[in-house]
């Protein structure tokens, strides 16, 4: 009997350790790419390295990028773009291509943890995408079966606040009855293969749309009153671990109670518009380090306190080619020269103060072999001096 149950403990820890995940610690960062301006993927390495950011995800499968990753130690999750969608969806043979040009070649050197199938597709303006969304799904995975990576490789994809129906107060989260119909399908495929639930929630974006009746502490994870939740007896300290437990909530209604959420966006803007309530550096500083500070304490929520809070920040760079109002253009940590956009704790490629003549380590000129040009250097000077 005893030796049955070890057995049997065995297999589960085996398991366990074959299911991919895509995450370790609690802190990632989105890097982002819709710019001109900002440094190579070799220097962006250095960047995250020198932070100890070990979590990023990208909006594609650049191949730059991959093959820049390799041997960083870095995990990484790849996008699957919401153009490939339909076409991935209706051809299984499609998606082994894809995942054999954009994923194989770059295994085992560069962590590829996960595939995200499309971004915010469902409560999106694309209805037809919220059809196509689960076969796609499917078919990345099936393809990752395969090729004997789907152990390896987490499937998933993120969602946007536009899939509640409701959310506040936390107990009150639930999907849209017209997401359902593609909803459910989509967490019972997430559920067989243990993918976790991920969710974009900006406490930045609440606030900004109602400023008035939002408390900016609570907001920005100052202190603050907080809110009650009369249901649950439960009081929240901050908006972010609001939306999270409200992501809970709409799941447990939905069937899904034990899968886990992980933010996969979430920010505050330095600048923007006139209009954008917030956006300013102060609040951005302010948000990113409270949540910095509380993501490293490794706690959960107030409705799931065992359940370990993971968030990937939006986002490395500010990127000055997105669309849309001024905000979007300045989510990030860093700035496109490779300085810091504000304190935080982390430090930069360059100083935050650097003149023009300092950017050595900017974009494409701070390429790979200008890295070994310039170490070579600092050995020999080294050298030199003995």
């Amino acid at each position: 009997m005893t030796s049955s149950l070890s057995l049997f403990l065995c297999f589960i820890l085996l398991f366990n350790v074959l299911v991919a995940h895509a995450f370790t610690g609690t802190y990632g960062i989105n890097y982002g790419r819709i710019a001109d301006n900002i440094p190579a993927p070799e220097s962006v390495v250095t960047l995250l390295r020198a932070n100890k950011i070990k979590n990023v995800r990208i909006y594609d499968a650049d191949h730059g990028v991959l093959t820049a990753f390799k041997d960083s130690g870095i995990q990484i999750i790849i996008g699957l773009g919401n153009e490939f969608l339909k076409d991935i969806s209706v051809n299984e043979d499609r998606a082994i291509e894809w995942v054999k040009v954009n994923v194989q070649p770059y295994l085992p050197g560069t962590l590829i943890r996960g595939i995200a199938v499309g971004n915010e597709i469902l409560g999106g303006l694309d209805v037809e995408l919220w059809e196509v969304l689960v076969p796609a799904a499917k078919n990345v995975y099936n393809a990752l079966d395969k090729l004997n990576l789907a152990r390896k490789i987490e499937v998933s994809s993120p969602h946007s606040e536009a899939v509640f129906e409701n959310t506040y107060p936390p107990s009150a989260g639930v999907f849209k009855e017209s997401i359902l119909p593609y909803m459910i399908p989509l967490l019972n495929f997430s559920s067989q293969i243990r993918s976790p639930f991920y969710i974009n929630a900006y406490p930045f974006l609440a606030y900004k749309s109602d400023p008035s009746h939002i408390d900016l502490n609570y907001a920005l994870l100052e202190k603050s009153s907080g809110i009650y939740d009369a249901k649950t007896k439960l009081h929240y300290d901050n908006m972010f671990e609001a939306m999270i437990d409200a992501a809970y909530f709409a799941l447990e209604k939905a069937g899904f109670e034990k899968m886990p959420v992980i933010c996969s966006e979430t920010g505050w803007a330095s600048k923007g518009d006139e209009n954008e309530a917030g956006a300013n550096v102060k609040n951005a500083r302010t948000y990113n380090n409270n949540l910095h500070k509380r993501l490293l304490k490794k706690k959960g929520t107030p409705y799931r306190p065992k359940m370990v809070v993971r968030a990937y920040v939006f986002a490395l760079f500010n990127e000055n080619q997105k669309p849309g109002p001024t905000s979007e253009r300045n989510f990030g940590l860093f700035k496109a020269d490779g300085s810091i956009a504000y304190k935080i704790g982390f430090r930069g490629l360059v100083p935050s103060s650097a003149s023009s003549k300092d950017f050595i380590l900017r974009g494409g000129f701070w390429s790979s072999q200008w890295f070994i040009v310039v170490t070579c250097v600092a050995m020999l000077l080294q050298f030199i001096e003995l």
